[in-house]
């Protein structure tokens, strides 16, 4: 009978080599994960809505104040936004004074931003159709949008709308 030889493996040690390899390794995946996730976030992000929020404070007297100018002309303005057979989005607006009479001298200007991605905003060529119409066109993808409008008349606003569409 043959005697087998049992081989007695020795039990690896941990050093303190090993300890500082696998930290260093483990700090080293943690800051990799997190440098790559600052660095997607911080470039497809682009929904800042005010870029300086203390400006946007000090303007905010003066905005209240033009809101209750803008509400004592009582002027009458109507838009509306539909996306043209060339797959552009038209913005068409009317304005009148409280009487149903036409406003002189005005010009608006119209922006198209989308809610989440400032990036994606589009301004609208606005251009006088008539004596109290205008007509602007740009191009966005379906979807929900905000609509800024601006009248002025003689360098000064007069007339500011916010107001959120669906385009499809």
């Amino acid at each position: 009978m043959a005697k087998t030889a049992q081989i007695a493996s020795k039990p690896r040690e941990l050093t303190g080599r090993a300890v500082l390899m696998w930290l260093l390794g483990f700090f080293a995946v943690v800051v990799g994960v997190n440098a790559v996730m600052i660095r997607v976030a911080s470039t497809t992000f682009g929904g800042v809505e005010t870029q300086s929020s203390y400006k946007a404070g000090l303007a905010f007297k003066h905005d209240i104040e033009a809101a209750e100018q803008q509400d004592a002309l009582h002027w009458v303005v109507d838009g509306a936004v539909t996306r043209t057979k060339s797959g552009e989005v038209a913005l068409d607006i009317r304005v009148r004074d409280s009487v149903g009479q036409v406003v002189p001298g005005w010009t608006a200007t119209a922006i198209l931003s989308h809610p989440i991605d400032s990036r994606l905003d589009q301004h609208f060529s606005m251009i006088r159709t008539g004596p109290e119409t205008a007509r602007g066109v740009a191009y966005a993808e379906p979807g929900y949008w905000n609509v800024l409008l601006d009248i002025d008349r003689n360098g000064v606003r007069m007339f500011r709308s916010r107001s959120r569409v669906v385009i499809r």
